[in-house]
């Protein structure tokens, strides 16, 4: 969808004028009736009749008071629409989208608004919202479904697949095929169900159908597991016109009576295939087994991806007819198009650690959603990243709705979830992504990433991995069409330089009267060190910024306190156990327990590899005095091989030695086999081989 302020301040002065000239218009008539009136109580005879003066009394009393009624309701009426447009000029839209820019909305866009089959309520309701025009899959289907047609609509995630049904539900009740039998009657059983997969999501299309249907006085109930049942069954008594909820509770009000089906008009499944994945499919297909009369019903389909299930699902439920709106089709890229997805690699050791930096470097201030695999790995992670929230199964549905309102009104802008929260949380300007590793499922990394990069805005999908599994990321990107962009993780040097930089900024705007308190140390100091002043100012933003030390990370595996270097000798290296034998010629043999990672370029010509940062100047004076030998710190890592090419050998630590060579060296693997930086196969041998 896109954004408008200006069209949308247009419309309300529009809507001003109207209002005005509508009430004048009413004044106008009003004054010319009691005219009238006057002139024939003037012609009508009087009368000594007590009950008729009484009568001529009450009627005269009753014309007044309803014109005072009359003049107030278009007092109140030209005062709202007044309203409406202050609030619309001073408040900025913190809505599903956010306006941008002064553009006026252009008739001549085949998506715009005014091009579809939207009644005026429905338009000022996005407008208000910033919205202009619609995105392609709310464009393609809009038509499709307001003439009735069961569907099946695909598109990626983060493109509007909620308003794709929302808009045209509505309009089809209120104005469309279904006008004639709209209930309003108390206790009428809902003419929309929506069913999707986790709570969070329900909340969210419970609350669009709430603002939007809020334009036609529509009813909605919103009913998941967790919460209260009475609110929801006295809802339901009351009488609603949209039950929004997840399978197992709308299953549990149809077992007990409460929820009835029989006038539903609309069945609306929205992320299927998340269903399927979260043990939904006899709950599912028993909701929608209890409409009786299929034929009375339009059933619609939203997902992002389509596997078995869906589609046997859409055979079963959908009429024979159907329609598909499929965005995605047979394109290999999956994944939301406006995030830029990069891979770090990082030991599971140093999480802690670096993810805080990866969110200062690549955040620019807006929110963050940090991924892991298990509840526990999210309550100790957000334990250790200061100012963030964990979010997952074992916490009570009433503090996990705090925790969602914090992280979407920005009380706290780090969010730590396991899987509950990849799905639908649609919350504007989450800039960040972080995966803990890469997940078992192909189709889940599509949906975490897309929490970002959505409703036009761009993103940043981080994937963090362990170097030996390295594999997960090759089948992400062999199965989703995804090219990952591999970057290191943030020096500490780097990311203590820009604290300094904003440090330096904030010291700006200190008050010129805090220097009196602090001038007397401050000589003191300079006078006592043997520094410049330039360099004691430069500790003191160290030390205002938390830094009193700073340490080489590995680019690697992110460990702190170590140093990746680059060898090359001029020749090709086949295997790490090569690298092993070269720093043997310049190193002793008991320092080299402590090289970790050894991997080789994708020239063959050199490798990279880590050593403990103490030890960087003896391995570089070392190799000063090696012929042919060139060693340096990395700054950036070259591309690497992937570790099937550098496992031709047999067992060591470091890849293993073999292919040709025979046994019982110290550092290198043995005979034939596979060898690898598993030391698989049958090679063995010397210390560091496994046998």
């Amino acid at each position: 969808m896109a954004v408008d302020d200006s069209a949308s301040r247009k419309a309300r002065r529009k809507q001003l004028k109207a209002a005005e000239a509508e009430a004048a218009a009413a004044a106008a008539s009003s004054a010319k009736k009691e005219k009238k009136d006057k002139k024939r109580k003037a012609k009508a005879p009087s009368s000594s009749d007590d009950d008729e003066g009484t009568s001529s009394t009450s009627s005269e009393s009753d014309r007044a008071a309803k014109k005072a009624k009359k003049d107030k309701k278009d007092k109140k009426a030209k005062k709202v629409v007044e309203d409406e447009v202050m609030e619309e000029e001073e408040v900025e839209n913190d809505g599903e989208l956010t306006a941008s820019g002064e553009e006026e909305e252009d008739p001549a866009d085949p998506n715009s608004l005014d091009n579809f089959r939207i009644s005026e309520p429905l338009k000022l309701k996005l407008r208000a919202k910033g919205i202009k025009t619609l995105f392609p899959i709310q464009a393609s289907t809009f038509s499709l479904l307001l003439d009735g047609n069961d569907l099946v609509g695909r598109a990626r995630t983060g493109q509007g697949k909620t308003l794709a049904f929302v808009l045209p539900i509505l309009e089809s009740l209120v104005n469309g095929p279904h006008k004639a039998t709209r209930r309003t009657d108390y206790g009428r059983p809902p003419s929309i169900l929506v069913l999707l997969p986790t709570r969070e999501l329900a909340n969210q299309v419970h609350a669009d159908f709430e603002y939007y249907g809020g334009a036609f006085g529509f009813s909605t109930c919103c009913a998941y597991g967790g919460s209260p049942y009475r609110p929801q069954e006295m809802a339901m008594r009351k009488g609603v016109d949209v039950v929004v909820g997840t399978p197992g509770r709308v299953k549990d009000l149809i077992v007990k009576g409460t929820l009835n089906l029989k006038a539903l008009k609309f069945r609306v499944l929205d992320e299927a295939d998340e269903m399927l994945n979260m043990g939904f499919v006899d709950d599912v297909e028993l909701i929608l087994g209890k409409v009786e009369d299929v034929t009375k019903v339009q059933t619609l389909l939203f997902s992002a991806t389509l596997p078995e299930w869906v589609k046997k699902l859409s055979m079963r439920f959908l009429k024979p007819d159907k329609k598909t709106v499929d965005l995605v089709g047979n394109e290999k890229m999956k994944a939301s198009a406006s995030v830029r997805h990069l891979a770090l690699p990082c030991n599971r050791a140093a999480r802690a650690r670096v993810i805080p930096d990866i969110i200062r470097c690549y955040s620019h201030g807006g929110r963050t959603i940090i991924f892991t695999e298990t509840k526990d790995s999210a309550s100790e992670l957000s334990g250790l990243i200061p100012g963030s929230r964990a979010l997952h199964g074992d916490i009570a549905q009433a503090q996990r709705e705090v925790v969602i309102a914090g992280f979407r009104s920005g009380k706290f802008v780090v969010l730590v979830a396991t899987n509950v929260a990849a799905r639908g949380l649609d919350i504007n300007d989450v800039q960040l992504i972080i995966q803990c590793e890469p997940p078992k499922d192909v189709e889940a990394y599509i949906h975490r990433s897309g929490r970002t990069g959505r409703a036009g805005n761009t993103g940043i999908a981080v994937m963090l991995f362990e170097p030996r599994y390295k594999f997960g990321l090759t089948r992400i990107e062999r199965e989703s069409g995804v090219k990952f962009e591999h970057v290191s993780a943030p020096q500490p040097s780097d990311v203590a330089q820009s604290a300094g930089n904003e440090a330096a900024e904030a010291i700006a705007s200190v008050s010129d009267s805090v220097i009196p308190v602090f001038r007397q140390q401050a000589e003191e100091l300079l006078s006592s060190s043997s520094m410049s002043a330039v360099d004691l100012l430069a500790k003191a933003l160290a030390k205002a910024v938390g830094y009193t030390d700073i340490k080489k990370r590995s680019l690697l595996s992110s460990m702190e306190n170590c140093t990746t270097l680059h060898l090359s000798t001029g020749s090709t290296m086949y295997t790490p156990s090569y690298v092993i034998s070269t720093l043997k010629r310049f190193m002793p043999e008991d320092r080299l327990s402590n090289v970790q990672g050894v991997a080789l370029t994708s020239d063959g010509r050199g490798a990279v590899f880590d050593v403990p940062s103490a030890e960087v100047q003896d391995y570089l004076q070392g190799a000063e005095n090696a012929a042919g030998v060139t060693l340096d710190e990395v700054k950036e890592l070259p591309a690497l091989q992937e570790r099937e090419q550098q496992s031709r050998g047999g067992g060591s630590r470091w890849g293993g030695g073999g292919g040709r060579g025979g046994g019982g060296r110290r550092f290198g693997g043995g005979g034939g086999g596979r060898g690898g930086f598993g030391g698989r196969g049958r090679g063995g041998g010397g210390r560091f081989g496994r046998r």
